[in-house]
């Protein structure tokens, strides 16, 4: 990312949305950008995994798992797809798992926490829904900005 959110917050002050810095960077990539997709769900990744299985097209997934430290959303095989299929990035309200992979790998991934149980598989969960959390609204379409220091969400595009 050509410049970083602290530039972008300094840039649009007045129209962005900054997440609560509550994430952990997981993934071997620290900075990311692109249209919101969205997936509400708890403790089941089968929307997750169909999501991701789909053209990414440079957008970032963002994942409302309820903030459940009970099982990860997403580990290295679901990390893999992502990237095979032109994700930007993830963003996890919820656990990871197979950490020292993800941090070898090249998106970025931002969570909560990890924990080594898989979620379950239930079918069940809303793709493309308004998700809030972290303080922030995420809106498909929406264009969310992450690095090192955070989170922001912009109605649009930011000139970068």
């Amino acid at each position: 990312m050509a410049t970083s959110t602290a530039d972008l917050c300094d840039k649009y002050a007045d129209s962005v949305q900054i997440a609560d810095s509550i994430f952990t960077d997981f993934g071997g990539a620290l900075d990311f950008f692109g249209p919101i997709s969205t997936i509400k769900c708890f403790e089941d990744n089968s929307q997750v995994r169909k999501a991701l299985e789909t053209p990414g097209q440079g957008r970032v997934l963002v994942i409302d798992g309820g903030a459940s430290d009970r099982c990860a959303l997403v580990g290295d095989r679901m990390a893999h797809l992502a990237i095979d299929n032109d994700w930007a990035g993830l963003i996890i309200y919820g656990c990871v798992r197979d950490a020292a992979e993800l941090a070898d790998m090249p998106i970025a991934i931002k969570a909560l926490n990890t924990n080594p149980r898989r979620s379950e598989k239930r079918d069940s969960g809303e793709q493309d829904v308004a998700v809030h959390f972290a303080g922030a609204r995420f809106i498909p379409g929406t264009w969310v900005y992450g690095d090192l220091d955070g989170i922001i969400v912009a109605d649009n595009e930011l000139a970068l």
